[in-house]
């Protein structure tokens, strides 16, 4: 029986689920999706069919990741390498408050001007702003909501500044948040953080070898 256009099968390894996942994956390294749903929307629009349930966004990453690597292979990885020196370098100078990486910089997945993420911890979260103050560091106030459950969130204090051509993001936990990750929106798992010595590690395996 022929299939009605607008439904496709919905089974990871077939043909559809697979042109979709890949046109997602090319429409954000296109710059032509504002994220994962957007991606999804125009990709099944493209397409010419929607599936349900559609790729989740743990499996457009990894196809972004595997695009990225395809077509911008060595680009993509000094990009990535760029940005992970310019985190460990914030990470050194923000010692004290136990910095930790996260988001796509960390997982590879970063665009070119992609914004460093940290995770920092102090008691009280003003010691950070206090600190940015000292050290002549221009920088501004916001505030960005995590999720630790299906109806457990908080909202905590970030402070945005910009080292040469690249935004760093510091998100301010209470000291005790170091034992609690929040919930990543990829896969609603807790969230991947790395210290700098994990950052220093990943630095090292990503450099050429002659």
């Amino acid at each position: 029986m022929k299939r009605r256009r607008g439904s496709a099968g919905t089974e990871a390894g077939s043909r559809p689920y697979q042109q979709l996942l890949q046109e997602a994956a090319r429409l954000l390294a296109q710059g032509e999706a504002a994220g994962f749903d957007d991606a999804r929307r125009k990709a099944a629009a493209r397409l010419g069919f929607s599936l349900r349930p559609p790729p989740d966004n743990a499996a457009i990453e990894q196809a972004l990741v595997q695009y990225r690597t395809l077509f911008h292979g060595d680009r993509r990885l000094a990009q990535v390498q760029q940005l992970r020196q310019t985190a460990l370098q914030a990470m050194r100078l923000l010692a004290r408050f136990e910095p930790r990486l996260v988001g796509p910089v960390l997982t590879g997945t970063a665009p070119p001007h992609s914004p460093v993420h940290l995770h920092l911890f102090a008691d009280p979260p003003e010691a950070v702003a206090l600190f940015l103050l000292d050290q002549r560091i221009p920088y501004e106030h916001d505030e960005r909501r995590v999720r630790y459950g299906a109806e457990q969130w908080d909202t905590l204090p970030l402070y945005r500044f910009v080292a040469g051509d690249t935004t760093l993001e510091l998100t301010v936990f209470p000291v005790q948040g170091l034992r609690r990750r929040p919930l990543s929106p990829l896969d609603n798992q807790p969230m991947q953080r790395a210290d700098s010595t994990a950052v220093e590690r990943l630095l090292e395996e990503d450099r050429p070898s002659y």
